[in-house]
């Protein structure tokens, strides 16, 4: 069996909308047999891949992140930013990003953010005159900063493929993941400039204090997550076991989370991990099938004749990643990827650390358009829109990423200070 079947067989199941994991799977195993390779083999390699520490953190924040859902961590949140910035033209559309870079401190999923903010911001919206794609494009491109902002599940993928330091790789994404919230903030104010129909909602000192005061102890998770791996008092996956007891416990002090709802919550989080790491085990085998057949190396050969300058390697890493994207799930164009680009960008001493934060964030940008776009789905679900109303509307907010991404390609060094200063 060549391996141009194999690819072809691969792209017939995902356009097929078989799940990836098992696209990749079912083709892998017949070209092991094909090729005389032992099955015994497969079961090794798909073992060996999720037998991992610095893994176990990717469903311990999950659990984090479903803990938060379900214990409406997302609700006091979007109230306390309502009433911070309620007297703000367009000021829902700002509240939507700034209550998702609280969230993401927590959740790591876009897609955990989508649908708990998701609910909650797009119908406030539509209430108060914005537009619906207005409302689901801001929505779904703030949902993208939870993946990028610590604690990112797709930055523990990466550096445990790439073997570099979780906690550089979450350090090197704070100031990504800010300008992104940034930048979808300058989109927000263009353009609820010329939207006659939205309405200014009144400032009120007293629901500040209020909803201040109910918002302080979620406040801390952040601080004793991300401040626990950077200081080394934790590593990632025990931070993220320690947050997930923090927010349990919150949750039950605040009377939003009660015992009958942790088989639901466990339930939840086993079924998102165990996708997650279907999807790292299916693609580390098609990896062995790649580096057999010499697939990186003949890649590398072909970019290195193409050019010797790093700047257009990273714009062809890019393009790469933004295409991959439409097709394939984040987790899966990691896995893939990273083992075959990681030799190559040794070559042209591009630091792993910024590769990572340019592929991950390329990668969510692939989470808002289609086919394949996660995002997009939970969207359509939660508004009952069509996906061109999500697409349409996510766009413009698609600009300031694309242009946070050549900027990092062009200044890695801005985003490697943190973690260069932590000593990580």
């Amino acid at each position: 069996m060549s391996l141009l079947v194999l690819c072809v067989l691969i792209t017939v199941l995902l356009l097929a909308r078989v799940p990836v994991a098992f696209a990749f799977i079912g083709p892998s195993l017949l070209y092991l047999l094909t090729t005389g390779q032992s099955l015994g083999l497969s079961l090794r390699l798909v073992a060996q891949s999720t037998a991992s520490f610095p893994l176990l953190a990717v469903p311990l924040f999950i659990l984090l992140g479903c803990l938060a859902s379900h214990a409406g961590i997302a609700d006091r949140l979007y109230a306390f930013a309502l009433a911070l910035l309620g007297r703000v033209r367009g000021s829902l559309g700002y509240v939507s990003v700034g209550v998702s870079v609280g969230f993401s401190w927590i959740s790591g999923s876009a897609v955990a953010d989508a649908a708990a903010l998701g609910k909650i911001q797009i119908p406030a919206m539509l209430r108060e005159g914005y537009s619906k794609r207005f409302a689901l494009g801001v929505s779904g491109a703030s949902a993208l900063i939870a993946p990028v902002m610590p604690p990112s599940i797709p930055a523990v993928i990466f550096a445990g493929l790439a073997a570099v330091s979780t906690g550089a790789m979450f350090a090197a994404s704070v100031v990504p993941a800010l300008l992104m919230a940034l930048g979808l903030c300058v989109v927000v104010f263009f353009w609820v400039r010329r939207d006659p129909n939205i309405r200014v909602t009144r400032f009120d000192r007293g629901d500040l204090g209020r909803s201040g005061r109910r918002v302080l102890g979620v406040l801390v998770a952040p601080a004793l997550i991300l401040g626990g791996i950077l200081s080394g008092w934790f590593t990632p996956t025990e931070a993220a076991a320690v947050g997930a007891a923090y927010i349990g416990l919150l949750g039950f002090a605040y009377r939003t989370l009660h015992w009958r709802d942790l088989p639901k919550v466990l339930v939840e989080a086993v079924l998102t991990s165990g996708a997650i790491l279907l999807i790292v085990a299916s693609a580390n085998l098609l990896g062995y099938i790649f580096a057999r057949e010499r697939v990186p190396q003949a890649i590398s050969g072909w970019v290195l004749g193409i050019t010797t300058d790093p700047t257009v390697f990273l714009l062809l890493v890019l393009a790469l990643s933004l295409v991959l994207g439409t097709a394939l799930d984040a987790i899966a164009v990691l896995t893939l990827t990273v083992p075959i680009l990681m030799p190559i960008a040794a070559q042209y001493d591009v630091d792993p650390i910024a590769l990572g934060v340019l592929m991950i964030l390329s990668q969510m940008i692939g989470l808002l358009t289609p086919p394949v776009g996660t995002v997009i789905f939970v969207l359509q679900a939660i508004a009952k829109a069509r996906m061109s109303e999500v697409f349409w509307g996510s766009l413009p907010f698609m600009v300031p990423l694309l242009l946070l991404c050549v900027a990092i390609i062009l200044w890695p060094d801005a985003i490697l200070y943190l973690p260069q200063r932590l000593g990580l």
